[in-house]
C-alpha cells in the first residue's frame, strides 16, 4: 500500500472532490462535530475553504457531556474560531442524564466504575451527538462530516450509529497521515491563529473524549499511532499474520462485525 507523501497534491484532490460532492447534491451547508482531537481539526482545515469557495455556511459545534476536559474543549473552541464560519459549544449533560435514566435498565444496579460500562455510555453519548448534528444539518439543508480515519476503521473504534456521518474526506488515511496532513497545512497555508489551532490538536493526547480511559492508546495497548498503524499494515496489506496474537490485532478482528453492519442475508437463502 502506498504512503501518501504529497500532501499538496492529496489536499487539492480532498477538496476538489468535496466541493464536487456539494454542488452536484445541491447542498446549502457542512455541519461537523469538534472534539477538540487531530480527525475533527483536519476535516474542518480540508472543508473551510471549499466551503467560503462556494458561499455556503460551515457550522461547527463542540458537544460537551459531563466528560470533556478543559483542554479538550479549549482546543475545539480554538478549530472552530479558525475553520467554521459558525461556531458554538453546546453541552449536552442534563440531556444525556436524562436520557440515560430512561435508557439504562436497572441502573441502580450497575457498577459505574468498570469499563464496560464507561464503554456503553460512551455509546450513548457518541449517539446524541450525533442527533444534534443531523438536526443541524437537515435544518440548514446540509450534510454532517464524518471524522473517522483508516485506522479507527479498522480497529472498530467508533461508534455504530453514533460518531460516523455523511461523507468522510479522510476514512482512508492512516492516523500517521492525519498528523502529517494536518502539520503540512499548519507550515504551508494556515495563518497565525490556524496552524496554532491545528498544532495544538497535533500535539495533543489522542482521546475519545467520552471518558473511557484517558488515552487512545490505552484502549489500543500501544505506545503510538506510528506503532499502531505500523502493526496494521505488516497484518492486513503484509499479510504478516505472525501478529494475530496482537492487542492491536485482536481488535481489529474482533470489530469485523462493525466494518460489515448491517449484515444482510443474502437472496438466495429464501428459496
Amino acid at each position: 500500500m502506498l504512503i501518501v507523501k504529497d500532501f499538496n497534491n492529496a489536499v487539492k484532490n480532498i477538496r476538489t472532490e468535496l466541493k464536487n460532492y456539494i454542488q452536484k447534491s445541491k447542498l446549502q451547508s457542512l455541519v461537523i462535530g469538534l472534539s477538540g482531537g487531530i480527525d475533527s481539526a483536519l476535516c474542518a482545515a480540508l472543508a473551510y475553504p471549499v466551503c467560503e469557495d462556494l458561499k455556503i455556511p460551515f457550522f461547527g459545534r463542540s458537544i460537551t457531556i459531563e466528560s470533556n476536559k478543559p483542554e479538550e474543549r479549549k482546543r475545539a473552541e480554538l478549530i472552530g474560531n479558525s475553520f467554521v464560519s459558525d461556531f458554538m459549544e453546546v453541552n449536552l449533560t442534563e440531556a444525556f442524564q436524562n436520557i440515560k435514566g430512561f435508557m439504562v435498565e436497572n441502573i441502580q444496579d450497575e457498577d459505574v466504575n468498570s469499563v464496560t460500562y464507561k464503554i456503553r455510555m460512551g455509546n450513548i453519548k457518541a449517539r446524541l451527538r450525533m442527533i444534534y448534528l443531523y438536526e443541524l444539518a437537515s435544518k440548514h439543508k446540509g450534510l454532517v462530516l464524518s471524522t473517522d480515519n483508516l485506522t479507527e476503521l479498522y480497529l472498530g473504534f467508533w461508534t455504530l450509529h453514533g460518531d460516523v456521518g455523511d461523507y468522510g474526506m479522510i476514512q482512508q488515511l492512516w492516523k500517521t497521515e492525519v498528523y502529517n496532513m494536518a502539520i503540512f497545512i499548519a507550515e504551508n497555508e494556515a495563518n497565525n491563529l490556524q496552524a496554532q489551532a491545528l498544532l495544538s490538536c497535533v500535539e495533543a493526547v489522542p482521546t475519545d473524549g467520552l471518558g473511557i480511559t484517558n488515552s487512545d492508546l490505552d484502549q489500543l495497548q500501544a505506545a503510538s499511532y506510528t506503532e499502531v498503524d505500523k502493526i496494521l499494515i505488516d497484518y492486513i496489506i503484509n499479510n504478516n499474520h505472525t501478529l494475530v496474537k496482537h492487542p492491536v490485532i485482536q481488535r481489529h478482528l474482533k470489530s469485523e462485525y462493525k466494518r460489515n453492519n448491517p449484515l444482510n442475508l443474502n437472496r438466495e437463502i429464501y428459496f
